[in-house]
């Protein structure tokens, strides 16, 4: 039997720097760490450098949605130097002290070439996943609040299609990766990143209707390159 196409790439996001402004893409190779790029900083709360979680995020500083990183060479990111321009219009390199203490006292930065990932270095959600829970919200909601790095628009006519794909195998392009769990989601969910008032029933309506699970996580299989408008299949197991 061969392999069944569920969906095309709607949109491919990175961020290079943890919890600040994604990086919309068109086409990016992916590697065993994930998208090239992704995620390779972060910023890390003073005092909590030996906790399970260290990082700052926009539970504790909400307005790092609207610090935006790039690579000075994005066509060599893993050796770019990273710039992030802050919601006041100035321009830092990541590792400038200078950016580090304007998000507060004794925050600081740390590269990790692996990525700075929770648990895997693939995040997949499906538009109709978004339009599902923006029904049980009663609020629009877009795909970029959940920080994903592929958004798929499948051919599934029910809602939260890609809660079926755990433990398969997907070919997007060239790249081969599985699905591995379901994504756990904490308060960061509530948070626009349109610059809107944060929503707590988002968070809610995930914990009540979703046993707080939204979108998918996955590891890389067959390393590869991924586009926007690629074929999505679901291998024949």
């Amino acid at each position: 039997m061969p392999d069944r196409k569920v969906g095309i790439v709607q949109e491919l996001w990175r961020f290079p720097v943890k919890s600040m402004a994604a990086e919309p893409l068109q086409t990016v190779p992916v590697s065993w760490h994930g998208v090239a790029g992704d995620r390779r900083w972060a910023f890390v709360r003073p005092g909590m450098e030996r906790s399970g979680f260290p990082w700052l995020t926009i539970r504790e500083k909400p307005d790092l949605w609207r610090h935006q990183a790039r690579f000075a060479d994005p066509e060599n990111v893993e050796s770019s130097k990273t710039l992030v321009r802050t919601p006041e219009g100035a321009e830092w390199d990541v590792a400038d002290p200078e950016l580090a203490r304007s998000l507060g006292e004794g925050v600081r930065v740390i590269k990790q070439y692996g990525g700075v990932f929770d648990t895997f270095p693939l995040s997949f959600l499906t538009i109709q996943s978004v339009e599902g829970l923006s029904g049980l919200v009663g609020q629009s909601l877009a795909p970029l609040r959940f920080r994903p790095n592929i958004v798929i628009d499948t051919s599934d006519a029910d809602s939260f299609p890609e809660d079926r794909w755990v433990g398969a195998i997907l070919r997007i392009g060239t790249l081969r990766c599985r699905v591995d769990v379901r994504d756990k989601r904490c308060v960061m969910v509530n948070a626009d990143p349109t610059g809107g008032a944060a929503n707590p029933e988002v968070l809610r309506a995930i914990a009540n209707e979703r046993d707080a699970r939204f979108g998918v996580y996955g590891s890389v299989v067959e390393p590869g390159e991924v586009s926007t408008g690629a074929g999505v299949f679901l291998e024949n197991r």
